[in-house]
């Protein structure tokens, strides 16, 4: 009986959570179908919006569905471990809240709310969001999804730089709960409650922050890996050393070179050399050599097999 009354209120949630939101979010359309885009348009759908999933290509629309399943599949395991049945169930139903079109136009005409998570590329962005801003509502929401390049800067694109903000998602999407959502100075208060609301509905945590590089969680993070990259190139000590004693004298789960390697060197570079060209004098956003040295080798960390440490078997 305990377990139906947990699976009734996982199903109900599922099925309820976006009901509050109705007059302001029904439909949201998720640009961008890799990593974080799949893992958006799952807890979204989830959480029972009507999800639109736009990509260049069918191919990787089929591969974002294919991972968004396998994600589902291994979830309600845990759900449903005692009921298969409401498994598949809740599988199909959140599949099937999920629409994929290579068409931009036809995600974005009856979007209450828009998220891109697309490449990292201020032009790619702006080109997006210049198309969107014309053929999408009056009404519609934009928010990015970056990681690194300031919102007020993407918003440059559209005339509603009011209804425009930043929600920062962490990957994996479905397993981590933070949410950072963003204000640009332009931000109207409706929008960034709206915002905040739509967080709190597919189950995240939120945080507010203001249109600063790195938002909270990067602005914080970034800097404390290359002052520990910076450690290892002195000599002070072995990139392993300096992870075990972050491990085990700060208690993080992972240490800065591990996280540089799941990152990815290459992203991480890439973070930095924005922020570095954007902000030239400040010493915070300084590159490093030997990182420089791994990307153009080649050496990505997990996703290439080697980084600073070797994962080839």
């Amino acid at each position: 009986m305990a377990t139906n009354l947990v699976i009734n209120n996982i199903i109900k949630r599922s099925f309820s959570s976006s009901n509050a939101l109705s007059k302001h979010i029904n439909s949201v359309t998720v640009i961008g179908s890799g990593l974080m885009g799949s893992g958006i348009a799952q807890v979204t759908a989830e959480a029972g919006y009507s999800v639109y999933l736009v990509d260049q290509n069918d191919s990787a629309l089929n591969k974002a569905m294919k991972t968004i399943e396998t994600s589902l599949t291994r979830s309600t395991k845990k759900k449903f471990n005692q009921e298969p049945d409401h498994a598949v169930r809740y599988i199909k139903d959140t599949m099937d809240r999920i629409v994929t079109s290579t068409q931009v136009d036809s995600g974005a005409e009856k979007a209450d709310l828009i998220i891109e998570a697309i490449v990292e590329n201020i032009q790619a962005k702006h080109d997006l969001f210049s198309k969107l801003d014309k053929i999408s509502p009056n009404n519609t929401i934009f928010a990015s999804n970056t990681s690194s390049l300031p919102i007020s800067e993407i918003a440059q694109a559209v005339s509603r730089k009011d209804k425009f903000g930043g929600l920062h998602f962490f990957n994996p999407v479905p397993m981590m709960k933070l949410l950072e959502v963003i204000k640009t100075h332009e931000t109207s208060d409706a929008t960034f409650r709206t915002l905040l609301e739509y967080g709190l509905s597919i189950g995240k945590t939120t945080v507010e922050c203001k249109d600063t590089p790195g938002f909270i969680v990067n602005r914080l993070l970034v800097p404390y890996m290359f002052e520990a990259v910076k450690m290892f190139e002195r000599g002070d000590a072995s990139f392993q050393d300096i992870d075990t004693a972050m491990k085990l004298g700060a208690g993080y789960p992972m240490g800065p070179f591990e996280l540089m390697d799941y990152v990815g060197l290459d992203t991480t570079k890439f973070i930095v050399d924005g922020w570095k060209k954007r902000y030239p004098d400040d010493p915070t956003f300084q590159s490093s050599v030997i990182i420089d040295q791994l990307v153009a080798e080649g050496r990505l960390g997990r996703k290439s097999g080697e980084g600073f440490y070797n994962y080839k078997k």
